[in-house]
């Protein structure tokens, strides 16, 4: 496949990234650090990427940078038959409780800057004749709980955004891969104390792919959170007032 992925220079990006080159698909990264980029382009190349790996420069907080990125990208190789986006920013709730500008840098960030990415991923993609636009949200978004009110807020959303292209463009081609991790072990969650079903980068990678590879609309990874967050959408008010959770 010819992917083109934002976000894959640390963590679960990067270990997807490491899975797509083993297995011979042509890659170019996207991302705001050039030095990263390369390095991370390198990285792949030595981890067995069948092709050159190719960078282009794209930070997703500039918007005018998101349409002329993918073109680039396509150039490169030709067409885009999977467009992946792992970039997010992550903070916890008492941070963005206390830190007006680092809330709305992580509103803008999750919800509006990765839908209007989404966007022009998905008209280059349509216009192509199809492909498979593959996000990362999270499990943070299935439901309002103490713990991740804000950032589950620009999840939800962004879940309930991809759900709805799923409806209304599966039938011209696009096929929409929402992934739902739950906490994952990576540099930006470093000190913070895991929570049960704790995900290591590679697992989470495997199971995206798995879902890229079969055109699941939602992939739960580990998939024990879809068991979990079945009950918990289940649980009513009163009871998630109470927990923790």
């Amino acid at each position: 496949m010819n992917v083109v992925i934002l976000g894959a220079t640390s963590g679960t990006g990067r270990a997807l990234a490491r899975l797509l080159a083993a297995r011979g698909d042509r890659i170019v990264l996207l991302g705001r650090n050039a030095d990263e980029l390369r390095r991370s382009a390198s990285d792949l190349e030595g981890h067995g990427a069948a092709a050159p790996v190719g960078v282009v420069p794209c930070n997703l907080n500039d918007r005018a940078a998101h349409g002329p990125a993918i073109a680039a990208a396509a150039d490169v190789l030709g067409s885009i038959d999977v467009v992946i986006v792992t970039a997010a920013l992550f903070a916890v709730q008492d941070d963005l409780e206390r830190d007006p500008a680092l809330l709305a840098r992580l509103l803008e960030t999750d919800f509006v800057d990765t839908i209007l990415f989404c966007e022009a991923a998905r008209k280059r993609l349509l216009i192509q004749g199809g492909g498979t636009l593959c996000v990362f949200s999270s499990v943070a978004g299935d439901r309002g709980r103490k713990p991740v009110i804000l950032y589950g807020a620009a999840k939800a959303g962004l879940s309930y955004y991809l759900e709805g292209l799923d409806h209304k463009f599966r039938r011209q081609g696009l096929t929409v891969v929402c992934i739902k991790p739950g906490f994952i072990r990576t540099s930006a969650t470093a000190g913070l104390k895991p929570p049960p079903f704790a995900a290591d980068p590679a697992d989470v990678a495997r199971a995206a792919l798995r879902g890229i590879d079969r055109g699941t609309p939602v992939v739960y990874a580990p998939p024990i959170w879809r068991w979990v967050m079945l009950v918990i959408r289940s649980l009513p008010r009163f009871a998630m007032r109470r927990i923790g959770f």
